[in-house]
Formats: structure tokens, sequence, C-alpha cells
């Protein structure tokens, strides 16, 4: 079964007033409620029309009472008094959605009925929602007060009191917090209770012992619905158990039981009925009351249509209106002074009520334009002060007085146009837009001073990062014994610098003195952490740096020239000597010095331990590197812990280990290039087998010419060749290229050969002159012969 069907809707009382017996008593049948003996609750609802009861009934209890539609307009929708039951909850209770009061359906006089349901649901119900709204309260006619007055009093004379809850639920609350709300309405009706006349067992019986008051505050549905639904399911939770001690149904004695009920509520309508003592206020004040009210609403429908106020409401939208308050003022005075002409004859207390009510209105509709007036001239004047504040600095103004002479200028201007939109008929304080507007101002000039600040320190920042940064890792790349005080010395300097530069800025800001040396000193620890953090950088790649270091030693002179491995070098002395300078550099990076009391021994350690090992293990048997710290460093101020030092020494021999091998390699090739002579045994070999024909040469000299003559021909193609140079890539590439070159280099000899011959004349006898003419030949060959070849290759490419 769902909700809508398990709530069994049924209409109990029509609008006529009459009583359906028989759909009562086919609601307790299907809802079984002759079987709850005393276990269950009724609630009622009670409140003025179209207030939306429906609506929060059927979101509360999950009942399906018809609503009215908004969209057709608000009019009459519950008629009579329609009960149903309440799926879900325990124990069971049942509700009374009631027709609601003051509707246009039924008029003003014929308001029986109204009161007749209202007294109804006291009696029969053990809790009573009365619906209000947030804006009736304080009010005279709202609320149902009258209603209740009524009903309080009747109730005493005709039946047994019994303690009902009241619950007041007040709808589409504002932001007025219920504990301020709740107040005013429990004295509200305390008050209607104290007017109340009782029986003489009753007179000083308080309003506690016949009724417990709750008050609950909900949010509009229409403009916040899922906030007003999550207040509701809040709310349906205190009717879960409601009979139990301390539920809401509060005393339950007198409870009649649930298979009397209807008995019991027919007898009680009955009664209610057939009362005539419910009826009209007096004449006279009704009258009264009526017709000032008529007045007062044609007052302020004519204020509200007024050509003058809907200008003056239009132009304040945008902008600062002049005279605001003057003509705000005289157009209040008008309409009220009209509304004194019209009400003049009319009894007195109600003429002065409804007066009050109108002014009320009326203040309520131009206070918003009054408030925006108000943010206009906060606004504007906030603008043009910031403006003027900035035109000040520009100019040069010192900060403090540029700010302390714009706060007295635009104060004393706020005053005199906020004075300007004064209404004489209000007593309204602008106090707090002026403590708003002061905060402005102030906000502004902190806002204003921080950024300044700001800029100028970043502006030093800047010039101190300028300053340090670049010179810093310049002295920590070319790490020596002087490093450290060097940086020290450069800190010094220019931090000095800037701090002077920086405490004549903050003159014009009017500082205390403990704000400027705090500025002060944050300026000096950013200086410092530039130097220690580019020291943590350098730190981070020191291996890399160790590498740099030791390839541009080892593979360099001490006059920076590229080293040549020609097999005279010391290569053990140079490696000594660039692995001592890599170590330099580690043992300046391990720990940061920028204070005068910063000794140490890392480099010697690192020394004794790394290079030296011998001399330091006679001193100490144990690892000097074997710790996380370092001795008479603070840990704050170590970059590279001993035990880091030791890795990264080994890393970096491993690393340069190849650099080494390659040299010791490329200076045994020198060696072996560099050495022609065969070895002793073919030296001894050849003298001996070669005795005859030595012998042979020494009988003919002529062979000796010859040969002379072949070993200048072929040193000239040797050195032209450059046969050793082209097999140093390797036998078949130099194959390959002086076959290339072979041809062309003897053609061009021989032509050289001729033409020396034609030109020089020929003495055969003359060996010298003859070497001499083949050596210069063989040059211009050569010469000639590179070209060709260079130029061929280019063209091959």
């Amino acid at each position: 079964m769902d909700k809508e069907a398990e709530c069994c809707s049924t209409h109990l009382i029509e609008g006529d007033g009459t009583f359906n017996r028989d759909g009562l008593d086919n609601f307790i049948k299907q809802v079984k409620l002759g079987e709850c003996g005393l276990s269950y609750a009724v609630v009622a609802i009670m409140g003025p029309q179209s207030s939306g009861k429906s609506t929060l009934l059927n979101h509360l209890f999950y009942t399906n009472f018809r609503e009215m539609d908004a969209y057709r307009g608000r009019s009459q929708t519950t008629k009579g008094i329609w009960i149903a039951k309440c799926p879900g909850i325990e124990p069971c209770t049942i509700v009374m959605d009631l027709e609601g009061t003051d509707g246009r359906e039924r008029g003003e006089d014929d308001t029986a009925f109204e009161k007749q349901s209202a007294l109804f649901a006291l009696a029969v119900s053990d809790i009573v929602l009365i619906n209000m709204w947030c804006h009736d309260i304080g009010r005279e006619q709202a609320a149902n007060k009258p209603l209740l007055k009524t009903v309080f009093q009747v109730m005493l004379r005709l039946f047994s009191p019994r303690k009902t809850t009241l619950m007041f639920v007040i709808r589409d609350k504002t932001r007025t917090p219920l504990e301020n709300l709740e107040p005013v309405l429990r004295e509200d009706i305390q008050k209607i209770w104290d007017s109340v006349p009782k029986p003489e067992a009753h007179k000083h019986t308080p309003l506690s012992e016949f009724f417990n008051v709750q008050v609950v505050a909900l949010s509009s549905y229409e403009e916040k619905e899922e906030q007003f639904k999550e207040q509701v399911s809040n709310l349906r939770q205190k009717f879960f158990h409601s009979i139990a001690p301390g539920g809401l149904a509060g005393d339950r004695r007198g409870v009649v039981p649930a298979s009397g009920f209807s008995f019991s509520a027919q007898q009680i309508w009955k009664v209610i009925k057939e009362n005539k003592d419910l009826d009209l206020p007096a004449h006279k004040v009704m009258v009264a009351t009526v017709r000032c009210e008529e007045i007062a609403n044609e007052k302020y429908s004519s204020f509200v249509m007024n050509e003058d106020w809907l200008e003056l409401e239009e132009a304040v939208q945008s902008h600062l209106v002049p005279g605001f308050g003057k003509k705000l003022s005289s157009l209040l005075y008008n309409c009220l002074s009209s509304y004194d002409e019209e009400a003049t004859y009319f009894e007195d207390s109600v003429r002065s009520a409804k007066r009050r009510q109108l002014e009320d209105k009326l203040m309520q509709l131009v206070q918003p334009a009054y408030q925006l007036m108000l943010e206009h001239i906060r606004s504007e004047t906030l603008e043009s002060f910031e403006k003027a504040l900035n035109d000040a600095l520009k100019e040069g103004q010192g900060f403090a007085v540029a700010a302390r002479d714009c706060t007295t200028k635009f104060m004393r201007l706020f005053d005199e146009q906020c004075q300007d939109a004064v209404i004489k008929q209000a007593n309204w304080d602008s106090g707090k837009v002026r403590d708003k507007f002061s905060r402005d101002l102030d906000s502004h000039i902190a806002e204003v001073r921080a950024s300044k600040l700001s800029e100028l320190t970043a502006l030093y920042e800047s010039k101190l990062k300028e300053a340090l940064y670049g010179p810093v890792e310049a002295l920590l790349e070319g790490a020596s014994d002087d490093t450290w005080p060097a940086i020290r010395k450069l800190l010094h300097q220019e931090t000095k610098k800037a701090v002077s530069e920086f405490s004549s800025a903050l003159s014009g800001f009017e500082m205390d003195e403990q704000e400027e040396e705090t500025s002060i000193s944050k300026l000096e620890n950013y200086a410092r952490g530039i130097v220690e953090g580019k020291t943590r950088e350098e730190a981070a790649k020191v291996l890399y740096r160790m590498k740099e270091r030791f390839t541009s030693i080892f593979n360099h002179d001490n006059d920076s020239m590229p080293r040549v491995w020609t097999g005279k070098e010391d290569i053990r002395a140079i490696t000594k000597t660039a692995r001592s300078s890599s170590l330099k550099l580690l043992s300046v990076l391990a720990a940061i010095r920028l204070d005068e009391e910063d000794t140490d021994k890392i480099g010697d350690t690192l020394v004794l331990t790394l290079v030296d090992p011998k001399k330091g293990t006679s001193k100490s048997i144990t690892d000097p590197l074997a710790s996380s710290t370092w001795e008479e460093v603070p840990p704050t101020k170590t970059l590279i812990t001993p035990v880091q030092c030791k890795s990264l020494w080994s890393q970096f021999q491993r690393e340069t280990e190849y650099t080494i091998t390659q040299a010791i390699a490329s200076q045994e090739a020198n060696k072996r290039n560099n050495n022609w002579l065969p070895p002793p045994w073919a030296i001894a070999a050849m003298v001996i087998l070669g005795f005859n024909e030595f012998m042979t040469l020494l009988r003919n000299p002529l062979w000796l010419l010859v040969i002379f003559v072949s070993y200048l021909l072929l040193k000239a193609l040797w050195v032209q060749l450059d046969i050793a140079g082209e097999f140093r890539n390797g036998a078949l590439p130099g194959i390959l290229s002086l076959s290339t070159k072979f041809l062309p280099t003897v053609t061009n000899l021989l032509r050289k050969l001729a033409e020396e011959g034609q030109t020089t004349p020929v003495n055969t006898g003359n060996h010298a002159h003859l070497a001499q003419s083949t050596s210069t030949a063989s040059s211009e060959v050569t010469m000639e012969n590179e070209m060709e070849y260079t130029s061929s290759s280019k063209h091959q490419n």
C-alpha cells in the first residue's frame, strides 16, 4: 500500500459546519484506529488562508491534502476540516487540516466558523500547529492572536482543561535568529493568556498548566525548497513516540480511548455549534478598525504609486542623489498629514495604532532606498579616497602622512553626505555604515601599505639575489681554502648596503621600531637564505662538479692548453693533483660556513682518509667517515654527511678511472708510434747476414749513390703521403687512402724533377745539389698532391 492510499484523507466537517459522521466512522475502520486503545495522538494545524498549511502537512506527515495552485492565484483551497492518518509514524498519529482563517471567501463578518474550528482543534488535539508568517511576529492582528484570546476564554468555560502542545511554526524565516523571534512570540501568548477572563478556580493558574508552547522556524518553500524539506524532515522526527513521557503530546490526562474518538468528536462539535457567545468585537472599535485600516491602505498605495517617489527610487538605484533626505522627508510628511486629516474623527486609540502601522509600512518601504543611498555614499567616497591616496603616493608624499591626511578629509566628506540623506520621520542611525566606511578606509590603507612594503621588499630582495647569486656560484665552483671567507665578506658587504638603502625607504611608513627591525631582519635572513640555497643547490650536484673539475685539470696543463699524451707526462702526479682539487671542492660543499665561528676539519679529514690514508692510520683505528655528522658542525649546517662523502668519492673514482685509462693508453700508443727502429736482435741479424752485401757496396761506390738517391725519393714519398698518419686509423683505411694518393704523388714528383733538370745544369758529381733539388721537388709535389687530393675528396663528398 502506497503512502497516499495509507493516509485515507477524509472530509470531517463541511464548510457549512456539517459533521461527516459516516466519513469519520469509515476513516476509523480503514486506519484501524479502534484497535489502538490509548496509543494514538491527534495533530491539528490552523493559520491564515493560503499560508501553506496543507503543503506543510503533506511534507511533514506524507499526507495528500489538496494544495493551492499558486499559478491560478491565491484562493481558498481547504474548506471545513479534513482528517488523515500520518503514514510511517508511531504511535498512530491523526492529523487535521483546518480551513484557513481570514479568507476573503467568508468575508470579515463571517468569522464564527473560524473560531469554532479553532476551538474544536484545541479541544480534540494533543498537538496544535499554528502556521504564521515570520513578518507577522509582533503585530496585533497577526498569528491568530485575537482568535486565540477568544478560544482560551471559551475553552475554560466549556471543557475540563487538558494540557495541549501549541507549536508555532514560523514560515519563510528571515535572517532574524529564532532565539530573537521566540521571546517576542512567547510574550504575546502570555499577554493573551493574562488578559483572558478565567473562572475562580483557575484565576491564578499559569499558562503552562494548560499548554506546552513550542516555536519552530522553517525557510521559504518557494525560494529555498531543499532547505525547507531538510528542516521539515528534522521536525518530523519530533512526532515519533509523541505520547511517550517528555514527548510532544504532553499530558495525556482525559484522553478518550480510540474506539470512542468518533462519538467524542461529534459531541464536542455539537457543543461548539450551539454556543452563541463567540461573536464580533464592539461595533465602534470594529468600525474604527476597519475604516482606519482602509484609509491607511489607501494612503500607502497612493505613496507607492507617487511619481516623485518612483523617480527618486529609480534614481537612487544607480547613483547618489543630492538632497535625497529632504525630498523623501517631504513626501512622507504629505502622506501622513493626509491620513491624519481623513482619520481625525475616528476612535483615538485605533487611529493612532493604525497611523503607527502606516508609518512602519512606509519606513519599511523607503528603508531599502535609504540604505542604498548610504551605500552609494560609502562606495563613491571610498573610490575617491583610493584615487586621492594613490595620487599622493605618486607625487612622492610619505605613505603615513598621505594616509592620515586623506582619511581625515574623506571622513568629514562622508559625514556631510550622510547628513544630507537623513529622513526626519525615521530615527535611523548611520553609525553602522560610518563604522563600515571607517573599516573600509583602514582596510584599504592596510592593503596598500602591505602592497607597497611587499614591492619594496621584493625590490631589495631582487637586488640582493642579483648581487649574490652569480658571485657565490663562481666562488663555490672555484673552491679553495679562501672560498668561505670570501663568501662571508661578500654577504656582509651586500647585506649592509641593501639594509642601509632599505631602512631609508622605510622611513616614509613611520613604522615602529620593532616592526622595522623585523622587516630588516627578514631581508637579512633572505640574503643569508640566498647563499645557503645556492650552496645546497651546488651540493646537490657536487659529483658532477667534481668530475668536471677533475676533467678540466687532468686534460689541461698549467697554461690551460689541452694535454697531448706524448709519453713524457707523469700521469700519476697529474691524477693526484686533479683528485686533490676535486676533493677540495667536496670539502667546501660539505657544510655551510657563513658564521665567523664556523671552523671545522672536514678538509683535513677527507684528505687523510681518502687521498693519503697511510698518514691517518697511525692516529686513528676507526674510519672517521663512518658517521652521519661532522665534528663541530651542527646538523642544520651539514650538507653532505661523512658517509655520503665517502660514497661520493668512491663513485667519483669509478667514473674517472676511464679518463685515466684512456690517457695511459694514449701515452703507450704514442711511444709505440715514435719508435721506428727494429728490435736489437733484428739489427744484429742484419749485420751478420748482410756482411757480404755490405762489402760489395764498399767495393762498388756507385751502388751507394743509387741507394742514396732512392732513399731521398722514398723519404719524400713517406713525408708527402704521411704514411704514419694514414695508418693511425687502421690498416685497411690507410691502404685505401694511400692507393688513391700514390700515383698522383709520384707523377707530380717526376714532373718537378724534370722541370728542375731543364732549368738547372746537371752536375752528376755534385751529390748535395742533387739532394737539395730532390727535396725541394718533393715538397712542392706533396703540396700540389695534397691540394689535388683535398679537392677530389670535396668533390666526392
